[in-house]
């Protein structure tokens, strides 16, 4: 399969101040298997794998430096035709860059950007010309929805659009004043963009990964030493979502069906 296209989410990767410990806590949530690929970074470089299908990757979170994330948590890559030239017209758009334009040996050439309202991300073009499937929705224990809170929706909306071909689908009210609007890209809805609804919030992306059932999934998140952030609520197409901090600080979202009657 070729490559994915610019614009493209193409990869997910956890940050944490806890590698071992992340690692038991997402393979019992999820299922998610991980192996450790660079033992020349701190603590090594891992991989998340459902069976044989690479899911995400796990790292140390970098301490005493210009790192890029302050806490622990998900940042999600994007695909791009060219590193350095999208970099550019980022950063001449109000974007700024958090690490610069640059090369992994066998893996790709990346750079991490805060949008212009702060939510970060990372844009890549991998070595290879392999398709991701990171981002797989109907898939258990990939991801399903990518979903950004940010400041600013229409200006967020017009910033990522311009870059990355998205476009808008269907536009929703989720609460008196909110606006939830579905993005999608090639006819194909991955996401979506909403106004930051609760005060302490920063701008920032959040990714829902799929279980085959929302209960007990949240029963094995609060045995694993996670903390719930809100109950699990049903979304449109009849299957519930929740939201959760990890053991060690990182925001994770999943979605799937309620089975338990």
């Amino acid at each position: 399969m070729a490559r994915n296209a610019q614009g493209e989410f193409i990869w997910y990767e956890l940050l944490t101040s806890d590698v071992k410990a992340a690692a038991a806590f997402y393979g019992s949530l999820l299922g998610w298997s991980c192996q450790a690929v660079d033992t020349t970074a701190p603590d090594g470089y891992h991989l998340f794998r459902v069976d044989d299908r690479e899911v995400g990757g796990l790292m140390q979170l970098p301490t005493g430096s210009d790192c890029p994330a302050a806490e622990p948590g998900w940042i999600g890559y994007i695909g791009v035709d060219d590193v350095d030239a999208t970099a550019r017209a980022l950063l001449a758009d109000g974007a700024s860059q958090l690490v610069p334009p640059t090369d992994i040996p066998g893996v790709g050439r990346f750079a991490v950007i805060a949008d212009p309202q702060g939510a970060v991300f990372t844009i890549m073009r991998g070595a290879m010309e392999e398709r991701s499937r990171a981002f797989s929705p109907g898939d258990l224990g990939h991801c399903q929805w990518n979903e950004l809170a940010t400041s600013d929706l229409e200006a967020a909306l017009a910033f990522y659009s311009r870059h990355f071909g998205w476009s808008k689908a269907d536009r929703m009210p989720i609460c008196e004043d909110g606006i939830y609007q579905i993005l999608e890209k090639d006819g194909c809805t991955f996401g979506a963009i909403m106004n930051i609804l609760a005060q302490d919030q920063r701008p920032a992306w959040g990714f829902y990964f799929a279980v085959e059932d929302i209960d007990a999934a949240l029963a094995r998140a609060t045995a694993g030493g996670g903390r719930l952030l809100h109950e699990p609520s049903e979304i449109p197409g009849g299957e519930f979502i929740l939201h959760g901090l990890d053991p060690q600080g990182a925001r994770f979202a999943l979605v799937g069906p309620r089975k338990q009657v």
